[in-house]
């Protein structure tokens, strides 16, 4: 879908977090603290999170991108339940229950995504347009006084904003943090994206091992030493929270970072922003691509994450495709899946293990603190 035409621009957070890298300045620390190793391990503490945070806040579900123009569903099993993200002939978005309202059977197979007006059930043919209205059914004179306006698509809550889909399946869910964060998005561009390649990897481990990854910058230097810690300094870090959410900034270099103020792609060239979307969600602009992951727990110790990766535009020529393809391959396959995503594994058979009782937090891990800290206040 083409997004608005609309100057991407900082905001005064992104600002603030460059200008305090600029000068040194990091994230305030309350020391050295500790996460319970059963809040990885436990059945029981799985089942809570599931309840109190996976069905009844926002979840992001995809990125706009996804589905570039109207008429297009693509379906979505991650979350449990069978899902059909559409787009409709306006052009707004939604997120239904990829359920035929006559007998039950799933409307829509497979993942990919399906490019037509009307969506048609495989055993009766009943048929919908992809705003869930039932559009049409074979043989209607043998169901008498039948209202088409009683058998729509069951669609749950959807706000899209910023260059995000998000849904609930809590029916009083309060989107208006997703709709705030839409404007954040809008500095990169966001709406404006092209969906390069998706990949779903199945993890073992709990969801937030994952989650943790992506709140510290201690990692980087030592786990990331073959492939992009040569692009950052140690500790040149900082955070804040937006709500429950967090957005944080790790840099090249402090000079680089000075120089480059009040030049925003110069800026973008010198930091990483990354936003943790709370509960699971993980936003990661690079200086030429973002990277986009949801994270659907399965159980305590296995997690589906979805990895999106957004270009400025598709590319028009084999040389700029080859150079996608190659940054496609060393973040997705490389510093994800062989790095980040194997290290949550090898944690998660440590914690099994029953080695330690607690998880140690050091002031590098600050963002790993307050993410823990907004999971035990739902709790």
């Amino acid at each position: 879908m083409n997004a608005p035409q609309r100057i991407a621009s900082p905001t005064e957070g992104q600002l603030a977090l460059a200008d305090r890298l600029a000068h040194g300045g990091g994230r305030a620390s309350a020391g050295i603290t500790h996460v319970s190793a059963e809040a990885y391990t436990s059945p029981a503490r799985h089942a809570a999170e599931q309840d109190r945070l996976f069905k009844r806040l926002p979840l992001v579900i995809a990125p706009s991108a996804l589905l570039p123009e109207p008429n297009m569903a693509v379906p979505h099993d991650g979350f449990g339940k069978p899902l059909l993200i559409a787009r409709d002939k306006d052009g707004v978005a939604h997120v239904f229950v990829n359920v035929c309202q006559h007998r039950g059977t799933r409307l829509v197979e497979g993942s990919e995504p399906v490019c037509a007006p009307r969506l048609i059930c495989p055993y009766h043919a009943w048929s919908y347009t992809l705003d869930g209205t039932l559009a049409g059914l074979p043989r209607p004179d043998s169901f008498p006084g039948l209202n088409k306006a009683d058998f729509a698509l069951k669609r749950l809550p959807t706000v899209e904003a910023g260059g995000l889909i998000w849904f609930a399946f809590d029916e009083t869910a309060d989107f208006s943090e997703a709709r705030a964060l839409g404007d954040e998005f809008w500095a990169f561009d966001l709406p404006g994206q092209h969906l390069f390649r998706r990949r779903t990897h199945r993890v073992a481990a709990n969801w937030k091992l994952i989650m943790d990854a992506f709140l510290e910058s201690y990692h980087v230097q030592r786990l990331h030493a073959q492939t992009i810690g040569k692009f950052f300094q140690d500790g040149v870090s900082t955070g804040d929270m937006i709500g429950p959410h967090q957005r944080s900034a790790v840099g090249r270099e402090a000079d680089l970072i000075a120089a480059a103020q009040g030049d925003w792609p110069a800026l973008r060239a010198a930091i990483t922003y990354t936003y943790q979307m709370f509960p699971g969600t993980v936003l990661i602009v690079s200086p030429d691509y973002i990277n986009l992951m949801t994270l659907m727990p399965q159980s305590e110790r296995e997690v589906l994450v979805e990895d999106f990766m957004l270009i400025p535009e598709p590319p028009a020529t084999d040389k700029a495709r080859d150079h996608w393809e190659r940054s496609w391959a060393l973040l997705d396959a490389g510093v994800f899946a062989g790095e980040d995503f194997r290290a949550a594994e090898l944690g998660q058979e440590g914690l099994s293990s029953g080695a330690i009782e607690r998880l140690t937090l050091g002031t590098l891990e600050t963002g790993m603190r307050l993410f823990h800290d907004q999971v035990e206040a739902r709790l």
